[in-house]
């Protein structure tokens, strides 16, 4: 069910000033840019900046795990005893995400991004 390691999400309280730095720390500008996110293709992952800041339960970065269907595993997910943190929400152009925080207290996000590809 989970494919694989997808996308990093730095919570940031100022949008402008985290692009650009991470612009330069990456030496590249990012593939996507809307006010409400910005990404970064690195090496064929994400890295992703947040501009609402951190969520209660939060206090740094959250890795996001690819699934086909992100209803259905975050779901699962809370079946097999993870509380619910964040539920799945369309962030924009029909990339899924939502968390939940396992039984032992990490944060654990999904991503269904019919965006991201692999490097061949």
């Amino acid at each position: 069910m989970i494919q694989g390691l997808r996308t990093v999400v730095y919570p940031v309280g100022d949008l402008a000033r985290a692009k650009q730095w991470y612009s330069q720390v990456l030496g590249q500008e990012p593939y996507f840019d809307e006010p409400f996110y910005v990404g970064y293709n690195v090496g064929g992952y994400e890295l992703g900046l947040d501009p609402d800041g951190p969520v209660a339960g939060q206090c740094g970065p959250t890795a996001y795990w690819g699934v086909a269907d992100a209803q259905q595993a975050y779901q699962r997910l809370l079946e097999l005893g993870a509380h619910q943190h964040e539920p799945i929400r369309d962030v924009g152009d029909g990339v899924l995400l939502g968390t939940v925080q396992d039984p032992f207290g990490n944060l654990f996000g999904i991503i269904e991004n019919p965006y991201f590809q692999l490097p061949a």
